[in-house]
């Protein structure tokens, strides 16, 4: 089904990116307005693509940086183990409060306007978390920053869904890419700027809302440029291609596909398998005798894999009309991370990591399969908002628990079997959304 679509892919980047040319070889020269306005077009998707890689840059680093610095921000809010618990998980619960706003708030006000809002609310929240006081407040402000983050990952599959339709899998692949590379670069660097910013955990942590500004630039170009491709203007073969392949239809219902809720549940279990990563793996490999720099390293291992992989993964999927063997491949590969993790946690430190960090890649297999199992941009936003918001709720608990299971046993025994238990229906799950099939078949049956 999607074996051409590496030969489709370079046939549009060429089109693209020879637009001038082969208006001159192909039709009479241009008028100086028409000249503009396709100048215009190739700028707009230009800084498009910009916003998408510095807005997935973004989308991580509120919860790695925090994990990297777990033990100081409990010391010095008087956390205990529980209370980091429910700090851990309130990402996904974020998420799916917010995230499911984010396709009606894009009807209202636009893709772009919610998006580069989102960027706001990352920047404000990363600012203020710590500094307005106690654990309420630090909970308020990354609940802030989090709400930005939600929005923007449901709308991250739409976009591309939309305006490249023809590259979905490379589209997806690079905003992933910049999100795995946003998360490691999180993980990695935040003791070391911490120490830099004299020892300070609330340096530390406010330092990331530097990129998130940098982030709100392009969101807001998009929005004051009412042209393509947030505005009513689009070129003229998407415009074409719109009208074919999305004609009007009612709204799905959603939860009549079988498929939208495997997807539910296969992005949920996934979702707590990484969250769990980000909040509490540098925590094992400390209490395992690891320095708390490289702990913060193995934690930013873990998430670097997801930057080459993140690309070549939803390649790979779009290429196969079932993406369960990939399914099977990452889980094994988390089964084999976790029994090391149990068994020597430091003596194969790097293995694990390396291993866990390949399993976390079950990220962008979701996203991927968010834009292959619907066939219509409104299919992929109501699909989206379904699996992501059902799936983040499903994985609140998981880190809430870890906690829990790691205060009360005085070990890691319970919360690494715990881990590993999850990946097992993960895959089952899993390989029921990668079957050949759309939500709107589905829901009309």
């Amino acid at each position: 089904m999607m074996g051409g679509m590496a030969s489709e892919e370079t046939r549009t980047l060429k089109s693209t990116t020879n637009i001038g040319s082969s208006a001159v070889s192909d039709s009479p020269a241009p008028t100086g307005k028409q000249a503009g306005k396709a100048s215009t077009r190739a700028w707009t998707t230009r800084l498009l693509v910009v916003g998408i890689v510095l807005a997935a840059l973004n989308l991580r680093p509120a919860i790695t940086s925090l994990g990297a610095l777990l033990e100081e921000v409990r010391d010095g809010l008087g956390m205990s183990g529980s209370v980091a618990g429910l700090l851990t998980s309130v990402p996904p619960l974020c998420f799916a409060l917010f995230g499911v706003t984010a396709p009606r708030l894009a009807r209202r006000f636009g893709p772009a306007a919610v998006v580069c809002a989102g960027m706001v609310a990352i920047t404000t929240g990363l600012l203020i978390r710590p500094y307005v006081g106690g654990t309420a407040g630090f909970l308020a402000g990354s609940a802030l920053a989090l709400m930005g983050i939600a929005v923007s990952n449901v709308l991250m599959p739409v976009i591309v869904k939309r305006w490249f339709p023809d590259r979905v899998g490379s589209m997806t692949g690079l905003y992933s890419m910049a999100l795995a590379l946003g998360t490691g670069a999180a993980a990695a660097l935040t003791v070391p700027m911490t120490d830099a910013l004299g020892g300070s955990w609330r340096s530390g942590l406010t330092v990331w809302a530097a990129l998130a500004a940098a982030a709100v630039l392009p969101w807001t170009a998009l929005v004051r440029h009412r042209e393509a491709p947030f505005g009513h203007e689009v070129p003229a073969n998407r415009r074409t291609r719109a009208r074919e392949a999305e004609p009007a239809q009612p709204r799905l219902r959603i939860t009549r596909s079988r498929t939208a809720w495997a997807l539910a549940v296969f992005f949920g279990l996934q979702a707590t398998a990484a969250y769990i990563t980000m909040g509490w793996m540098a925590q094992i490999f400390r209490d395992a005798g690891v320095s708390a720099g490289t702990a913060g390293l193995l934690l930013a291992v873990t998430m670097a894999m997801g930057v080459p992989l993140a690309f070549v993964i939803p390649r790979l999927a779009t290429r196969l009309p079932r993406q369960g063997p990939i399914v099977i491949a990452l889980g094994v590969c988390g089964l084999a991370g976790y029994a090391g993790l149990y068994l020597a946690p430091a003596a194969g430190a790097w293995a694990w990591a390396l291993l866990l960090g390949v399993s976390n890649c079950a990220f962008p297999l979701a996203l991927t399969m968010v834009g292959l199992r619907a066939r219509t941009g409104a299919g992929v936003a109501q699909l989206s908002a379904f699996a992501q918001s059902a799936g983040y709720l499903i994985s609140v608990p998981g880190p809430l628990l870890v906690g829990v299971l790691y205060q009360h046993s005085g070990g890691w025994g319970l919360p690494i079997a715990l881990m590993a238990g999850l990946m097992v229906p993960q895959m089952a799950v899993g390989v029921l959304a990668g079957r050949d099939r759309t939500v709107e078949d589905e829901a009309a049956r």
